[in-house]
């Protein structure tokens, strides 16, 4: 109806375009010579597209919406919920993995979705990102006001190969790792020890990781191993298929009244893991998600 209407308006102002057939033909005009500055953003073909998204300044807003620390279970489950409404927005991502502030998106190597053009992958990404967070924060923080709209920034990589794929995955885990065994470490100093955050940080300069292990083991009696894996390994999502059961109501023969019976059926979802995908494991259970053909 929108390019029906702009072409009433071309003809009524002399420029002869028209809407034949369902088809609209654009109407031409001296100053169409400006899309010619538009850059060229087309991602290299057979290439995975990644979009990694992350919370802008989220420090902040995580201390003025009095986040738990060192992890808060419900921003945590949030973030997932954002992902999981992306790939179902977007089906060509075959899998997503998140932690903390961030979550990464890849697209198959063979998408031609938006044309392959980066900025369109980047802001449908991030913009549906960005409008889930808020839409669902009331489902979260169900007694936190959400005092001001969050703010996500995004950036596009090309990886040619599985390998390097599988590698980039990989050290997007091993960053969550390091960062959340320092978090542990930090604030069970601060919120037990009763150390200030400057002499937390102070006493963990140079510590390697069986030191943070120890120190929480000896002063805290806390086994990191024994840590959710949501918060040790991050969480990842992949499309499964998923047995549904619903009831539904159903009219027998030579029955007069309607009952109720269990039907069972099987869709495709967005299912978060809480797993390592570093080792060979994961891939060797989920080669469709590396497929040329998925």
């Amino acid at each position: 109806m929108l390019g029906c209407w702009r072409a009433a308006a071309a003809i009524s102002a002399g420029r002869g375009a028209g809407c034949a057939r369902g088809r609209f033909t654009m109407a031409k005009s001296k100053f169409e010579y400006v899309r010619d500055f538009e850059a060229d953003d087309t991602c290299l073909p057979n290439c995975w597209i990644v979009v990694r998204l992350d919370g802008r300044n989220f420090h902040r807003f995580a201390e003025q919406h009095e986040f738990k620390k060192p992890n808060d279970e419900r921003a945590l489950c949030l973030m997932t919920k954002c992902a999981q409404t992306v790939m179902q927005e977007l089906e060509d991502i075959t899998i997503a993995y998140g932690q903390s502030d961030e979550y990464s998106f890849v697209f198959k190597k063979k998408s031609k979705w938006f044309k392959r053009r980066a900025s369109k992958f980047m802001t449908h990404v991030v913009s549906q990102f960005a409008s889930s967070y808020v839409f669902y924060w009331k489902d979260y923080f169900k007694d936190q006001q959400l005092l001001y709209p969050p703010g996500f920034d995004g950036r596009i990589v090309l990886y040619p190969s599985n390998q390097n794929l599988k590698d980039y995955l990989s050290w997007r885990q091993a960053d969550c790792h390091i960062n959340n065994l320092y978090n542990t470490v930090f604030w069970m100093l601060v919120q037990r020890s009763g150390l200030t955050p400057v002499q937390a940080q102070d006493r963990l300069q140079g510590t390697l990781a069986g030191d943070k292990n120890e120190i929480l083991f000896s002063e805290f009696n806390i086994n990191y191993n024994n840590e959710p894996l949501m918060y040790r390994k991050g969480t990842v999502l992949i499309w499964q298929k998923v047995n549904e059961v619903m009831t539904k109501k159903i009219k027998l023969p030579k029955e007069t009244e309607e009952k109720e019976v269990e039907v069972t059926r099987t869709r495709t979802k967005v299912v978060p893991l809480y797993c390592d995908i570093i080792g060979d494991q994961f891939w060797e259970e989920y080669p469709e998600i590396l497929a040329e053909d998925s």
